[in-house]
């Protein structure tokens, strides 16, 4: 009964395409805002693609279930989860139309998250069945834009902003990834993708700017370990930390 009475928000993850590190970020993302105080799930609504459960160091344990409702899967970092991940085996294509695939999303989403006042929801990349359903059935209390610094993935998150606009979704504002290269040898910053576009886009869209996360090999080895860098210290921790601030000063003001 408690658990019913929690006013639940939906935090949902978007880009209009694959390859910019929205999964990455939503689970730093999840993990920053629990050492936050707050008491988050995360649902991976990759259907096709799931990745939180190498994310999260959940790899290979499956949700029990009560009734018809899954029981979440309880990370390292106190963040409780549930993927498409935890149901097949590795590596198992998941060869479904798009009502199977929403089916599938409900019954993850409608879990039972005991406590958590928030959902991070990790959609798939792009504008298809899946964000409609998850728009139109669940109503998100607002929605975070990944994208990287350069022009086409520029465009593409452009596609996702105006999904969630359609669907009367706050947008809480717009994560640039993938900003800026530190050289471990010699110091020297680089940027490969550009640099400042994803902020340029926010202020031109009138949207908040949440912060940048910089290309990082870090990232990458620590994240295929199962070892989320906002679970730990450093300048890396510090800037999804700093994210998750932005997303609930956001979120707080959107009601």
């Amino acid at each position: 009964m408690t658990a019913d009475r929690v006013q639940r928000r939906i935090i949902a993850v978007g880009s209009g395409k694959g390859g910019v590190g929205k999964s990455t970020l939503s689970a730093n993302l999840a993990v920053a805002l629990a050492r936050s105080g707050r008491k988050v799930g995360l649902v991976d609504a990759d259907i096709y693609g799931p990745s939180q459960p190498r994310l999260l160091a959940t790899e290979g344990r499956r949700p029990e279930s009560e009734g018809k409702q899954l029981i979440p899967v309880q990370s390292p970092f106190g963040v409780p989860m549930l993927s498409m991940g935890h149901l097949v085996q590795p590596g198992q294509a998941i060869a479904w139309r798009g009502p199977m695939a929403g089916n599938a999303l409900g019954q993850l989403i409608d879990a039972q998250w005991g406590d958590a006042e928030l959902l991070v929801v990790d959609l798939p990349p792009g504008t298809g069945d899946l964000q409609l359903t998850m728009l139109q059935k669940y109503k998100p209390a607002g929605a975070v834009i990944v994208s990287t610094p350069q022009d086409l993935a520029l465009m593409d998150a452009t596609r996702a902003i105006g999904l969630f606009e359609q669907g009367q979704v706050p947008l809480l504002g717009l994560v640039e990834n993938m900003a800026g290269y530190i050289c471990p040898h010699c110091g020297e910053q680089s940027d490969p993708f550009g640099h400042g576009g994803a902020e340029a886009a926010a202020r031109e869209r009138g949207i908040a700017f949440l912060g940048r996360v910089p290309l990082d090999i870090a990232i990458r080895r620590q994240s295929d370990a199962g070892d989320p860098p906002a679970a730990g210290t450093g300048p890396l921790a510090d800037a999804y930390a700093a994210i998750a601030r932005a997303v609930l000063a956001a979120l707080d003001a959107v009601g």
